[in-house]
């Protein structure tokens, strides 16, 4: 089942790069992103993180709170917010539930091979736990002000 604005957002209940647990249910009245990327540390992936946290203060300025998603360990997580200072939550869906959840977990071709991974996508969720807004085959460098101008035409 393919998810489409104006869903109820399935709920999570993940650990953090710090071993902390978060449920959507403990954000409820607020703006969500959640981001799901391939893997830590890969060029593409670092350049989407890098560029959240370079507009950071924009997001917490829009009451946004971030959360990026992928199958990677908390440990893993751990070493990519700290070598990158990044300043919002990455959550280890070591699982696949919430990506799967999410339909994001597909079949991907990378030189001639064939594999499941994540598809770079994401979802605004607003205060009410509905998806507000659906990105796919997200570009890591242009995200940030994509988001930070469409949230200004959703609230």
């Amino acid at each position: 089942m393919k998810l489409k604005v104006g869903d109820k957002a399935p709920k999570f209940n993940l650990s953090d790069q710090n071993g902390k647990k978060h449920s959507l249910l403990d954000y409820k009245k607020k703006w969500i992103l959640l981001y799901f990327y391939p893997r830590d540390n890969t060029p593409g992936c670092t350049k989407e993180a890098c560029t959240i946290r370079d507009n950071y203060n924009e997001f917490k300025k829009n009451k946004i709170v971030v959360f990026g998603v992928s199958n990677d360990t908390i440990e893993k997580h751990k070493k990519f917010a700290e070598k990158f200072e990044l300043p919002f939550t990455l959550l280890a869906d070591t699982e696949k539930n919430l990506v799967k959840s999410y339909g994001v977990w597909s079949k991907k071709k990378f030189m001639g091979k064939e594999y499941f991974g994540i598809s770079r996508s994401s979802f605004l969720i607003s205060p009410k736990g509905i998806i507000a807004k659906i990105y796919e085959k997200v570009k890591p460098a242009d995200h940030a002000s994509e988001i930070l101008n469409d949230i200004k035409l959703l609230k």
